[in-house]
């Protein structure tokens, strides 16, 4: 089985993020955005 190599977008991470902060999110939608949090790929900074 070949790896999945997709990836969630900046933008959807973003979204997710906020997602499940937000206490008023149903357990459902937070299980989803926990899924494509766990797969977005954020980028270190280098900025000093």
């Amino acid at each position: 089985m070949a790896a999945n190599k997709k990836q969630t977008s900046q933008k959807v991470a973003k979204i997710a993020s906020k997602l499940l902060r937000d206490p008023s999110t149903p357990a459902s939608v937070k299980k989803v955005a926990g899924s494509d949090l766990a797969q977005a790929r954020f980028r270190k900074s280098t900025k000093k």
